[in-house]
């Protein structure tokens, strides 16, 4: 059976529910084979991804997970996504994730653009009515586009999906975690794949390779 890997979580250091080592936990009994904890960041809560290194490293130790530090740059001036993200990486934060357009949320225009144009971003997080401009950048950049399973987030997956597909973008899916219940298994992130009209063949490399790929060009697996 393929472990799943989830690559945008909260924990209590932002505003999820849950320690990086109860994450972990949970994520174990769901057969995840890695995760990263992904907390919002601004300039004025950098440091959080130093605390989150030093959880991290005692439960990758210990248990048959890879816990990996990232930061999820939010509500930010997108003029300053760039020095965010420079900031978060050069903290320690290995995945680098940027909150997008999302259709729920009041995100500034202009937050897409600037995060498919940053080399430091790995993600770029619900971007709802994403452009096919922005989506060949995102491809053009090695940028995966992603599938939420979060409630409202999701309303864009299937626009996300289909342009992503015609570009030939990367997909990955994630739950952009916030409280227990919200982490899946494998198989309820494959029916949301399915649920975005993204084709089965596609859908296993949102879930498999495309994640795999983003940790092996950093030597995290």
């Amino acid at each position: 059976m393929t472990q799943r890997i989830d690559l945008h979580i909260h924990s209590l250091f932002s505003d999820g529910e849950l320690l990086p080592s109860e994450i972990a936990r949970r994520a174990c009994v769901l057969d995840h084979k890695a995760i990263a904890i992904t907390d919002h960041v601004d300039a004025t809560n950098m440091d959080c991804v130093s605390r989150i290194i030093q959880a991290v490293e005692d439960i990758s130790d210990n248990w048959g997970i890879t816990i990996i530090p990232g930061a999820e740059i939010t509500h930010a001036p997108a003029e300053i996504i760039d020095k965010l993200a420079k900031k978060a990486k050069d903290l320690g934060a290995e995945i680098i994730v940027v909150h997008g357009e999302t259709l729920v949320e009041p995100v500034i225009e202009g937050t897409n653009w600037a995060a498919v144009n940053c080399p430091e971003v790995d993600i770029l997080a619900h971007p709802g009515l994403i452009s096919y401009e922005e989506t060949e950048k995102a491809k053009e950049n090695d940028i995966a586009l992603e599938i939420s399973s979060r409630r409202g987030h999701s309303l864009g997956n299937g626009h996300v999906g289909k342009i992503a597909l015609e570009v030939g973008a990367n997909l990955v899916i994630d739950t952009d975690t916030h409280s227990p219940g919200d982490l899946i298994s494998y198989e309820t992130a494959y029916n949301y794949g399915l649920g975005a009209g993204i084709p089965e063949k596609e859908v296993k490399k949102a879930l498999k390779d495309n994640p795999e790929n983003i940790l092996k060009k950093k030597g995290l697996i």
